[in-house]
């Protein structure tokens, strides 16, 4: 038995990720921080594990977690910037694995296994995105693009190369700021009208003008010969109205481009036929859209199975709930994590995960990072903040072997820093540890955090 699991299977899983942040009944996802202990090597982070012990030790050291708004959520795409001199695919409906493209740095030829894995659009910078219907100059052969598409036509724009282009949308300045990474694009389907003041107002008029099954393109896949005036071209499917014309050159009598009058609509398949013109053997194949027509639904046009998530940590978030005074070296999703001592799923914009002691006739100075041991329960814990009084920790199941929790009125002694004080109250952390579902995990060096500084995490999922 052969199957597959298509494109728009991942471009589903997709959009239902995204949705999931939207809903009535919204999954609660929360962007967490953790591991402020260093790794062995601080410049080779440890790989992260997929198990279920590993899963309760993420939760043994995080700080702090920070809900993720449906806001903060985007499809995306690789990102493809338009750079002079490279050859760019056209759009295929067919490629397969054996149908032909091109190779981005050489012209040479390839085959996608996919469209998705053509090079078969653009991102200026302007931050215009375009798809590419033809790359082939006057000669009928593959050339480099070598003039920037621009504008927001909705008819397809032919550039001095002989590059024929279709415009797709523009990244908002806010997107820009939110959703552009290196190597990621923002991608949406509007499916309404924005205003004519939003700034993807021209996506908007580009999904509406889309013509389900027309013929935006043909490629010659043969000049033929002999030919001393144009032929005459028909194109026959289950559409209608799509016609075109043809041009030679006299020199080699061969057909060199065919040009669409008419892009028709409703094919989901064509033929090409060309006759007269006093020659023989050229042929040619029809670009047939994708469903909608070109531009009616750029996420699954460009293929949209990327999620993107860009959570700001912003100074002392929370409040406080986020430390401005040590470093971490973990990221975490967490799906649908509790308050602490319910079953109730955490609704609120921060939650701290840490434990606190306040302690009273301290002798000398505890410290960030060492470890805190109580006298009556033996408990280990490790200290994150230090303010004033207030001691913020984790417990490691490495430092604290018996599980033991700190005991009020008991004296605490500082690992390294020989400090001592008395345990007057103790507080909970605001989430339930080991609830929820952790879904991703990125294990990174050390990022320091201060109280005049501002994170942008971003998050790429492929589905």
């Amino acid at each position: 038995m052969a199957a597959i699991i298509t494109s728009k299977f991942r471009i589903h899983n997709a959009q239902s990720f995204k949705e999931g942040f939207s809903e009535s009944a919204a999954t609660n996802m929360y962007l967490g921080i953790g591991r402020p202990q260093a790794w062995t090597n601080d410049n080779s982070p440890d790989t992260p594990k997929d198990a279920v012990a590993e899963e309760y030790y993420y939760w043994d050291d995080m700080l702090a977690l920070k809900r993720v708004q449906s806001s903060d959520v985007s499809h995306a795409v690789p990102r493809r910037n338009w750079t002079s001199g490279k050859y760019y695919d056209i759009y295929r409906h067919d490629y397969n694995g054996s149908t032909a493209g091109v190779n981005i740095d050489t012209g040479g030829s390839t085959t996608p296994a996919t469209l998705f894995d053509a090079n078969f659009f653009v991102v200026t910078d302007e931050y215009n995105v375009y798809k590419c219907l033809d790359n082939r100059g006057t000669t009928n052969n593959v050339v480099a693009s070598t003039v920037k598409p621009t504008g927001s036509s909705t008819s397809p724009i032919t550039t001095a190369d002989g590059y024929v282009w279709k415009y797709m949308y523009t990244i908002s300045p806010a997107d820009v700021i939110k959703f552009v990474s290196t190597d990621f694009i923002p991608v949406k389907t509007l499916g309404s009208n924005p205003g004519s003041t939003d700034a993807y107002y021209d996506q908007w008029l580009v999904e509406s003008a889309a013509v389900d099954g027309s013929i935006n393109s043909v490629l010659v896949t043969s000049g033929g010969t002999g030919y001393t005036s144009a032929p005459s071209v028909n194109i026959n499917g289950d559409g209608t109205g799509a016609t075109a014309t043809a041009t030679i050159d006299i020199g080699s009598g061969a057909v060199t481009a065919i040009t669409i009058t008419n892009a028709g609509t409703g094919y989901t398949y064509a033929s090409v036929g060309i006759s007269g013109g006093g020659g023989a053997s050229a042929a040619a194949t029809a670009m047939i859209t994708p469903k909608g027509g070109h531009g009616s639904d750029p996420v699954e046009e460009l293929g949209g199975f990327y999620i993107m998530m860009n959570v700001r940590l912003e100074y002392d978030d929370g409040s406080g709930d986020f430390p401005v005074d040590n470093d971490y070296r973990r990221i975490m999703l967490v799906r649908d994590p509790y308050n602490y001592g319910t079953t109730t799923v955490s609704t609120a914009s921060t939650v701290k995960a840490t434990k606190e002691l306040t302690v009273s006739g301290v002798t000398g100075t505890f410290t960030q990072d060492e470890t805190i041991t109580g006298g009556t329960s033996g408990a280990v814990g490790r200290i994150t903040t230090v303010d004033g009084s207030t001691i913020r920790y984790i417990q490691l199941r490495t430092d604290n072997t018996t599980g033991a929790s700190f005991s009020l009125t008991e004296t605490i002694t500082g690992g390294s820093s020989g400090a001592t004080g008395t345990v007057a109250t103790k507080t909970n952390p605001e989430v339930q540890p080991d609830s929820g579902d952790v879904i991703y995990v990125e294990n990174r060096r050390p990022i320091n955090r201060a109280d005049d500084q501002i994170e942008d995490i971003k998050i790429i999922v492929e589905m």
